[in-house]
């Protein structure tokens, strides 16, 4: 494993250990880096998804749909737990993607007040090729990590967000 150059993370933790001696700013040193990798490859990501017409949230509400297997249906309450939203956040996502016919909104067969969201044949294709894309440029992104270093890092981060 090669050691990589110094970063912006550790100039700031260098700069605390010469006022604070005292601390120990490892864990500063590993969030610092997840949150700075977490926002430059979500700006990645949003670029990646635009060229479909689509934003990164409005994909995750196709892609969840899409993830769930044929039919490709949820209510809105599932997407909206799925992921973590509220519902009028969700509704908000739900008319933009159905009026780009991505999604549709059917009454749900088996409760009179319920829902159902179903991706449409646009829908599914979009997804398809914006998944695809999406994963070329995380694809990129670990260029510099073997797979070995790539398996260990996810470990690592499944081990940590674990115990969150």
């Amino acid at each position: 494993m090669t050691e990589a150059k110094k970063d912006a993370v550790d100039a700031i933790t260098a700069q605390w250990h010469v006022v604070r001696p005292d601390l120990n700013t490892d864990p500063m040193a590993v969030f610092g880096r997840i949150y700075r990798i977490a926002r430059t490859m979500g700006d990645e990501m949003e670029r990646a998804y635009a060229r479909f017409g689509i934003s990164r949230g409005e994909f995750d509400v196709v892609a969840t749909l899409r993830r769930s297997g044929e039919p490709y249906t949820l209510s809105p309450r599932q997407l909206s737990a799925t992921l973590m939203l509220t519902t009028g956040g969700m509704t908000g996502r739900l008319d933009k993607l159905e009026k780009a016919g991505l999604l549709c909104r059917k009454p749900d067969p088996h409760d009179r007040r319920g829902l159902q969201v179903t991706i449409t044949d646009r829908g599914l294709a979009l997804i398809d090729e914006a998944v695809t894309a999406g994963l070329e440029v995380q694809r990129t992104a670990l260029t510099g990590l073997s797979e070995e270093e790539v398996e260990v890092l996810t470990g690592l981060l499944r081990k940590l967000l674990a115990g969150l």
